[in-house]
């Protein structure tokens, strides 16, 4: 029998990337689910907060701290000026789950180049680390994110060109396709968060504008979507495949072809 893909082929590469992201966003819906793939699910939540926190800054007001907590949850405290607008404040609440499909995007096409594999890796890092440093404030964060930031920097640092390539590839996915990890937040208007009830980010968009919460979640759904595909398409894109010296790429480049007609 022969194989459905061919080993070492593109559509191999690509399988095992999406597999690898559906597993870890996936993975926490089975028993002991989350202890397997931890550090990830708390890598998801501090694209989620930061979204947050950075969208308020990017609106005029305060961001004061991120926390993390065990179960993976988390919140990010801002201190909003009395007069904010409606459109801020759904700005902000938008800002939790589109942020992160704004920073994968731009990570899988940074991954199309060689040249940025090593900085934008040693970037994100940094960003751990100094949001652990100034935002961060919870023992979860502290304990579980500097691992994450050290892991990339050693991977920036020692692996080889392909890896870094994938990890790029896999983080992006990860942080673009967070919302996917729980669903039912974002489709819900509420949720307890810590044994508090307080309106999800659908539901805060809600109540700052008009439409109802499921269709805000459809809309970022989409929006995930295209950025997505969109940012996938140029980063394997085959004229931009060699486009850095035009060396061979690594073996485990992935690579789409479409036959002449």
């Amino acid at each position: 029998m022969q194989p459905i893909v061919k080993p070492g082929s593109q559509a191999e590469q690509v399988g095992r990337l999406i597999l690898a992201v559906l597993l870890v966003l996936w993975l926490p819906a089975l028993p002991f689910g989350t202890y397997l793939i931890y550090p990830f699910v708390i890598l998801t939540t501090w694209f989620h907060e930061m979204g947050h926190g950075l969208t308020a800054i990017a609106m005029g007001q305060e961001f004061e701290q991120l926390e993390i907590f065990a179960d993976g949850s988390g919140v990010a405290q801002s201190l909003y000026v009395a007069d904010i607008s409606s459109l801020q404040r759904a700005a902000i609440a938008a800002g939790g789950p589109i942020g992160p499909i704004l920073a994968g995007s731009g990570l899988i096409m940074a991954s199309a180049h060689q040249r940025l594999w090593r900085p934008v890796l040693l970037g994100t890092a940094a960003a751990i680390f100094l949001s652990v440093i100034v935002y961060v404030r919870s023992p979860v964060g502290y304990s579980v994110l500097p691992l994450v930031g050290a892991s990339l920097a050693l991977v920036a640092w020692r692996a080889p060109g392909g890896l870094m390539r994938f990890t790029l590839q896999f983080v992006g996915m990860l942080a673009a396709l967070s919302m996917l990890s729980d669903m039912n937040y974002l489709f819900t208007e509420a949720a307890v968060i810590e044994g508090q009830q307080i309106l999800s980010d659908t539901g805060q968009i809600e109540d700052a504008l008009w439409l109802p919460h499921w269709v805000w979640a459809c809309v970022i759904m989409l929006i995930s979507a295209v950025m997505v595909g969109a940012s996938l398409k140029y980063a394997l894109s085959e004229d931009r495949l060699g486009i850095d010296g035009g060396r061979k790429p690594p073996r485990n480049v992935l690579q789409f072809k479409r036959p002449k007609r």
